[in-house]
């Protein structure tokens, strides 16, 4: 009995934590209609009104939200949800390569489509996301490991310490890597170390104030022939085991706060 019992309890740790507070009007806006099928779909990888909801995310913030994506997904919830009394700055790209300019024009198509839900958006872009001090939140999905391949992370963090107010909150998420495997500087993967990412990020003045277990998947082993790619949605292997890879589901994924004192 004591070791079925210790089995059981080492199962449970194994699970991702699901106990971040949710604002309802935040899930309001997470249940919205106007959502995507598709976007909608990510909910169970992402966890959006948790996550938000352990970022301090309120309904009179002021909130950049670094490279939404051409699908808005976090658009669709923080736009209308910011509306009546906070404002949502979107920091695209700079339109310097095809596929940013996709991106940009696939984004500008979405908000212009609903201006009762978006019209209050506004845009900027990577180089000048937001006047100095003046955002109480910036919030970066999945984009850490590209900058570290670009060599542009601590440049990019530079410019988020900047933009946000004193006591302003960075909110990070990115597929987290094993702690047993020497981090790669270029993140080629796509994974990045927990606890890489929260020494780059202190090292250029933020301070660490919590990380959420929320977006956490145990069952990604992190060892992919296509790194992070192989799993869903992108697929990169197609068809070849498939139902493996659909079976793990999205990354493993860290969710991390910090704070500019």
């Amino acid at each position: 009995m004591l070791i079925r019992a210790l089995a059981v309890l080492a199962l449970l740790a194994a699970l991702p934590a699901r106990a971040e507070p949710v604002d309802p009007g935040l899930q309001k806006a997470v249940d919205a209609p106007l959502r995507s099928p598709k976007n909608r779909a990510r909910d169970v990888y992402r966890h959006p009104a948790e996550a938000l909801g352990f970022f301090g995310v309120k309904p009179d913030s002021v909130v950049v939200e670094i490279d939404p994506g051409a699908s808005g997904y976090w658009t669709e919830i923080l736009a209308p949800y910011l509306k009546a009394k906070g404002r949502y700055i979107a920091a695209n790209p700079e339109p310097v390569s095809d596929e940013a300019k996709r991106g940009n024009a696939a984004f500008a198509a979405k908000i212009a489509a609903d201006p009762a839900a978006y019209g209050a958006v506004e845009t900027t872009t990577l180089a000048a996301i937001a006047p100095p001090g003046s955002a109480d939140f910036v919030l970066t999905f999945r984009n850490l490991h590209n900058w570290l391949k670009s060599g542009e992370a601590q440049a990019k963090l530079k410019a988020f310490y900047a933009a946000l107010k004193p006591g302003g909150v960075l909110g990070i998420v990115d597929h987290r890597a094993s702690a047993a495997t020497p981090q790669d500087p270029k993140a080629l993967s796509g994974y990045v170390r927990q606890d890489y990412a929260i020494h780059l990020i202190e090292s250029v003045g933020f301070k660490f104030v919590a990380a959420s277990e929320v977006n956490a998947n145990p069952r990604d082993t992190k060892d992919y022939p296509k790194g992070v790619w192989t799993l869903p949605p992108t697929f990169r292997l197609k068809d070849v085991d498939r139902a493996k890879y659909q079976a793990i589901g999205e990354s493993d994924r860290f969710t991390l706060k910090f704070v500019k004192p």
